[in-house]
Order: structure tokens, then sequence, then C-alpha cells
């Protein structure tokens, strides 16, 4: 099974979706399933992962609606109030939703030291008794940070999005290489190969910009810990779908097939159960 591990659905609204910038204005509107389906039928994708876009509970149940009236999602990583006292009772809501994978925060917008925190760390740990995976989303400058969280975690299944957000735009490698190849020595860690092209100029990166990146996570990871990821919507303002598919599917074109398979759908299968 051919799997995208990473997009997002929203009813676009100014206000819930200010993140949206002028930079981004293109995507200033609905995106549902089927544009998705439209999308992912051009390439040959046969199932797909929905992550949260807004930090509300109904953002979880948003999607959840959508998976279930919708085959072709097969998971959902939503988003709870880790930090709350009352975590335990929220996920005891979902317990029978069978759709919901993953969880995750939007760290990348909070103070340094924000994964440091211990109610954050007590909700990780209710996440674990409820076998919820969780999504790292973070910039590279909090990778240091991300790593004492994860050895906090020995247990937890994790999945870093977006590779860690490096500085592709100024092709600066270090210190993410380090420290990506730290994080990769954590075997609970999983990465999605996504979200790359709104890290560099939208209207100028280039394939061979974006290789060196690509190197460090297959000779950190392994092709058994990387998953494919569009991050559509967002992807559409430096990248079509297609294009960011061909591009990832032309790189790990030397891998063998099992590798290649990892990738594109067996480690997402793995990874979050599905």
């Amino acid at each position: 099974m051919v799997i995208d591990s990473h997009h997002h659905f929203w009813n676009y609204d100014p206000v819930e979706f200010d993140w949206i910038d002028n930079s981004m204005r293109t995507i200033r509107r609905s995106f549902l399933p089927n544009d998705l389906q439209a999308e992912i039928g051009q390439v040959g994708i046969d199932a797909v992962i929905s992550v949260q876009a807004r930090q509300i509970l109904e953002e979880t149940d948003f999607l959840l609606e959508q998976a279930n009236a919708n085959d072709f999602i097969k998971g959902v990583v939503g988003w709870v109030p880790l930090a709350d006292a009352s975590i335990t009772e929220v996920l005891d809501r979902y317990k029978n939703a069978d759709k919901l994978k993953a969880v995750r925060h939007v760290v990348q917008g909070e103070p340094d030291g924000f994964l440091d925190g211990e109610a954050f760390n007590r909700g990780i740990q209710a996440l674990q008794a409820h076998d919820l995976v969780y999504d790292v989303l973070i910039f590279e400058r909090q990778l240091v940070e991300a790593i004492r969280f994860v050895d906090r975690h020995p247990n937890q299944s994790f999945v870093l999005d977006h590779i860690a957000k490096p500085q592709i735009k100024i092709d600066r490698l270090d210190p993410w290489q380090a420290n990506i190849r730290e994080l990769a020595k954590r075997d609970n860690v999983t990465c999605k190969l996504s979200g790359m092209v709104t890290e560099a100029d939208f209207e100028n990166w280039t394939e061979r910009q974006l290789r060196p990146y690509l190197d460090t996570l297959l000779a950190a990871f392994g092709p058994e810990r990387l998953m494919f990821g569009s991050d559509w919507p967002v992807c559409l303002v430096a990248s079509g779908y297609k294009r960011w598919h061909d591009l990832i599917r032309e790189y790990i074109h030397p891998l063998s097939s099992d590798e290649q398979a990892a990738i594109m759908g067996g480690t997402a299968i793995r990874a979050y159960k599905l």
C-alpha cells in the first residue's frame, strides 16, 4: 500500500488559520477530501494520514469525521491538551476512535524549553498508556531539546515531522545535520520526508539543494524509518503535489524494491499501526 503520511484538511477561516500569511495566500481557501483524492489519483497513492492544523479538540473531531466518511483516510494525527490535568479523561473519550493513531502539538510555536515541561511530559506518559504515537513538530533549533524529550520516553513511539525544518533556504546543514544524526540513534523515532520545499525559497528551490538533507536522513534513519509525506495543501505554495511525489520517487529509485516500499508506505503502516 502506498501512503501519504502527512496532509491537512480545513474549511478556511482567516482567524483560525492566521498562520497562512501573504506569502502563502494561494492556499487561503478550503481543502477537503475530494480535493485530495484528485491529487493522489494522479500518482497512485492508495491511502493517507490526516494531520491536525488547529490546536482545539474540535479539530480532532473534524478529522475523525472526515476519516470515518472516507475509507482512503486510514489514520488521524489529532490534537489533545497534553499538559492539562484532565488529559487521561480526554484520551478516554477517544478510546473507540480506531482511526486516531497519534497526536501532535505545534511545538515550533512554543518558547525554548517547552518540551522540558513536566505537565507536557506527563501527557506523553498518558499517550503511551493509550497506545498513541506522538508527532514531533519543531524547528531545527529545537532538536537538542527534542533529543532530551525523546530520551525521557524510551518506550513511546515518535514521528518527526518535516525533518525538523532545517534552514534549507540558506543551504545551512549544521547544526541540523549533527543533531538529526544523534536523534536518529533512538530506534523509537521515525521521520517524515515532508515539508522541505516550504523551508526553501518557494520559487527557486532545486532538487540539488534538497539532496544533502535527503542523503543525511537516508544514512541516519535508513529506509525502514523514513516515510513519504506531501504536507498538502501547504506544499502547494512551493510545489505541486505530483512534483514533490515524483522527486521523492526519483530520489529513492536506486534503492531496493523493499526499501522503496518501506518509504512509500511500509514505515507509515508500522509506525501508525494502520
